[in-house]
């Protein structure tokens, strides 16, 4: 299989930022805005470079998105910006309402993400937003693995014209995808091929299960590995060109599976290849607080856990 090294762990978040920052260099159109969070979101160069181009809103997240939603009529490309747990399920009227139904160019950007948010709980650890924004009609819904894949889908995202929720996260992780590479929304990466399993990962996960792979591989099982960073719209052809090849996939993500990546996928194969797939994801459940390692062992959501979920589908293929 392909190996990859981590560069230097970091965390997306600040790939965000990272990407904020070149925007506003680059693109005069694009402005910012907040919820009282500007630390958390790592967009301090942004603002001390564009004071002019940000807005910060206090906690006042569906003022945020209205404002944002009034930004774009004339010509603005905002990027709001929160926690994912506010960003979503707080505001979610303004959102389908003022953004997905007028088909708005906000860029909705949601930190914090998942179980990995750690000690602050379950209050805070939001594991059902992408089941909540993919079902927004014309909502492009991204979840990038990485620092510098973070980073180019943040720069990306500019470009498209209409409403995204681009999600991202508080801890340090693996950073192992290229420093240049460009970001194509909606296409599949093909991280290692292989031919006994499909393993389509996403966000967190996706480093997850290039470790599982490497120890799979040990025992004599070849992995084809995807990162699936564009949840919606959803690479079909991709998953279906694999399936098709090893008989049996996994899912991983960092979410619910009800709503999730491994959902969307089930429905692929439902209608067009029925195969053999194994869930990596919460199972309907809040989280708790706890270190983001301590809570991603008890929930099943890394390497190992991966690993247990391929040795399961095999055996169904």
């Amino acid at each position: 299989m392909t190996k990859y090294t981590d560069q230097g762990k970091q965390d997306t978040r600040s790939g965000y930022g990272a990407g904020m920052t070149e925007l506003g260099r680059t693109n005069p159109n694009v402005v910012a805005l907040c919820a009282d969070l500007v630390g958390s979101l790592k967009i301090e160069t942004f603002i001390e470079e564009n004071p002019e181009r940000f807005f910060q809103v206090g906690i006042a997240e569906a003022n945020m998105m209205g404002i944002a939603a009034g930004l774009t009529i004339g010509g603005k490309i905002p990027f709001a910006s929160s926690f994912a747990n506010f960003a979503t399920g707080r505001v979610y009227d303004q959102i389908r309402q003022s953004i997905a139904y007028s088909d708005k160019n906000v860029k909705i950007c949601a930190s914090h993400a998942g179980l990995t948010l750690g000690e602050d709980g379950a209050t805070h650890q939001i594991l059902e937003d992408i089941g909540l924004m993919k079902m927004l009609p014309g909502m492009t819904v991204i979840n990038p693995c990485d620092f510098n894949q973070t980073k180019a889908a943040t720069i990306a995202i500019a470009e498209h014209h209409g409403p995204v929720y681009l999600r991202f996260g508080r801890p340090k992780v693996a950073n192992f995808t290229p420093v240049d590479q460009k970001f194509e929304i909606g296409k599949a990466l093909m991280l290692s091929e292989g031919t006994d399993v499909t393993i389509v990962a996403t966000g967190h996960l996706v480093w997850e299960a290039l470790q599982a792979a490497e120890s799979l591989e040990n025992q004599g099982i070849s992995a084809e590995v995807i990162n699936i960073h564009t949840i919606k719209p959803l690479d079909e052809k991709a998953i279906l060109d694999s399936v098709k090849k090893t008989g049996c996939i996994v899912t991983a993500e960092e979410h619910n599976y009800l709503g999730g990546l491994g959902e969307s996928v089930a429905g692929v194969l439902g209608m067009h290849h029925p195969t053999p797939q194994e869930f990596v994801a919460t199972k309907d459940t809040f989280g708790e607080s706890g270190t983001p390692e301590q809570l991603m062992e008890k929930y099943g959501l890394n390497n190992k856990a991966i690993e247990a979920a391929v040795l399961r589908v095999l055996k169904r293929k």
